[in-house]
């Protein structure tokens, strides 16, 4: 009977830190504003639409704002070519960011919205050619954890 109370006892403690844990977990962003900005450092997957392949962005903390800096590499046909990218998430909770060809001129643009469902790990919008005006639908992916 002592076991059995003791058996019990256990399991009733092992429920009550089993529920408390999961009150303890954050809930995901429902948006951008409500996501930090570290959640943006890593390595992400774009999808352009028009463009062949899949983009590469590494981002991190950017030196002199509460924003993000970094790199994007595309691949097609064999060849790669690279741009430097920086932005943040904006005053209406949007990423957006800046992309230069060349370092001193704007080539793209990224303005995209967090999908809420995918726990701060996908936004979705359009990249705009700064070039030719074109724009594009993006989906950008999070590869790995941001926790």
């Amino acid at each position: 009977m002592k076991r059995r109370m003791m058996a019990i006892a256990c399991l009733a403690a092992g429920l009550v830190m089993i529920g408390s844990s999961a009150q303890a977990a954050e809930p995901c962003p429902a948006n951008g504003r409500e996501l930090p900005v570290e959640a943006l450092f890593g390595s992400w997957e774009a999808r352009i639409e028009g463009e062949p392949g899949l983009a590469q962005l590494r981002l991190a903390r950017h030196p002199d704002y509460a924003g993000v800096s970094g790199s994007i590499e595309r691949t097609a046909d064999g060849q790669s070519r690279s741009a430097r990218v920086a932005g943040d998430i904006d005053d209406e909770g949007l990423l957006s960011i800046d992309e230069s060809d060349d370092g001193q001129r704007i080539s793209g643009v990224w303005l995209g919205e967090l999908r809420p469902e995918s726990c701060g790990k996908e936004f979705r919008g359009v990249w705009r050619n700064a070039l030719d005006d074109s724009t594009h639908s993006f989906t950008l992916n999070k590869i790995g954890n941001w926790k």
